[in-house]
């Protein structure tokens, strides 16, 4: 089958039970058993739900691995992640991260003696350095958040099998309609299903993926002892987002274009970036490695942050929020806003300024979109 019928068909069987095209929500915190460790298949709703099975099966298959796990939020998906190092371990990490990941990794994770070490892997040279010294994962975010970054994955992953470190990447900004991590090598891919997976900005929710059964049942351990699970409810709202992904990322991709190509045209604009535009550095890369280029834009105006909230305030159509992925476009001011935790002084040496605002471009008319930011723009 081609991608657009899995997003509807692989792994999503009828119920077996009644024929339910859809997958029902099973409400059931705990399940009957025959006699004691004899049952159907479920016991207690945290270690496994019928629910959020067909989910997890789905992004599985989706992404080409074999195993899928389902959780509270992205954010718990990458607790989850870290909770198989041990004290003492090391990851390399992308330099250009979401700002709740940052915040995990310094804040929280530091003081269990986890060391993380931020390179610029556009220059996959820079990876090999830090990996002369020894490392247990290869982060990545490619795009990332917010500045759309590329990483080259079956590059990466080359340079981290020679120091025999995982790699792990976050999928959320391109999604499996765009790029695979998988397919490209890695041995772990995340998301945060709050975004384009769920698509209706109606759920919190994340994900992981295993490539290998074994690593698998290892993470398929952890999620049950960590406990950050997602609602019935939610998996179900997740798989509903799921079955239009192609056609919605197909949508955010043209209203990102005709958004990148107004500001790229207009006044008080100092950069404009996109993976789909020629002037982004990494465009072949783009190229070669994804199937689309996504619905966010970054875009850094004249004038700093004073320049940057008048912009917001003009905006008409853009809702001013702090998630992305929706049907609806959302616009972020990331150095006040995603990336308030990091601090400004290396914030800004990533190149997160006061002036950078990133746009998630809906599904609403592309033409509709790129007036409306073309107008925001003159009351700068």
């Amino acid at each position: 089958m081609r991608f657009n019928t899995r997003l509807l068909h692989d792994g999503q069987p009828a119920d077996p039970l009644t024929g339910a095209v859809n997958t029902p929500i099973y409400l059931s915190s705990t399940f009957r058993q025959s006699a004691p460790n004899r049952n159907q298949g479920y016991v207690y709703s945290r270690s496994g739900n019928p629910t959020r099975a067909v989910l997890e099966t789905a992004i599985a298959r989706l992404e080409g691995g074999s195993t899928g796990l389902a959780f509270s939020s992205g954010l718990g998906a990458l607790t989850t992640l870290l909770e198989s190092l041990p004290s003492g371990r090391r990851i390399v990490s992308v330099d250009d991260v979401y700002g709740g990941t940052w915040r995990l990794f310094e804040h929280h994770r530091r003081q269990f003696g986890l060391r993380v070490d931020y390179v610029d892997m556009t220059d996959l040279s820079r990876l090999a350095s830090a990996l002369s010294e020894p490392a247990d994962m290869v982060y990545l975010e490619t795009p990332t958040n917010p500045l759309l970054k590329l990483v080259d994955i079956p590059g990466a992953t080359r340079l981290a099998r020679k120091s025999h470190a995982l790699v792990a990447v976050d999928n959320t900004f391109a999604t499996p309609a765009l790029q695979r991590p998988i397919e490209l090598g890695a041995d772990i891919v995340l998301h945060s299903t709050t975004k384009y997976l769920g698509g209706h900005s109606d759920i919190i929710g994340g994900a992981l993926v295993l490539k290998d059964r074994k690593l698998g049942d290892q993470f398929t351990w952890l999620q049950n002892a960590v406990g950050a699970v997602p609602s019935p409810f939610d998996c179900f709202l997740a798989l509903r987002g799921i079955h239009t992904l192609g056609v919605r990322m197909r949508a955010h991709g043209e209203s990102a274009r005709a958004v990148a190509e107004a500001l790229s045209e207009a006044p008080h604009v100092r950069t404009v970036v996109y993976p789909g535009l020629k002037s982004h550095p990494q465009h072949a890369l783009a190229r070669r490695q994804m199937s689309g280029y996504g619905g966010m834009v970054s875009v850094e105006v004249e004038g700093g942050r004073r320049a940057a909230l008048r912009f917001l305030k003009g905006l008409e159509i853009f809702t001013l929020a702090e998630s992305l992925g929706g049907v609806e476009s959302l616009v972020d001011h990331p150095a006040s806003m995603t990336h308030a935790s990091v601090p400004r002084k290396e914030r800004e040496a990533h190149g997160v300024t006061d002036g950078l605002v990133r746009l998630s471009c809906g599904i609403e008319d592309p033409a509709d979109l790129a007036h409306d930011v073309l107008q925001a723009l003159k009351g700068i």
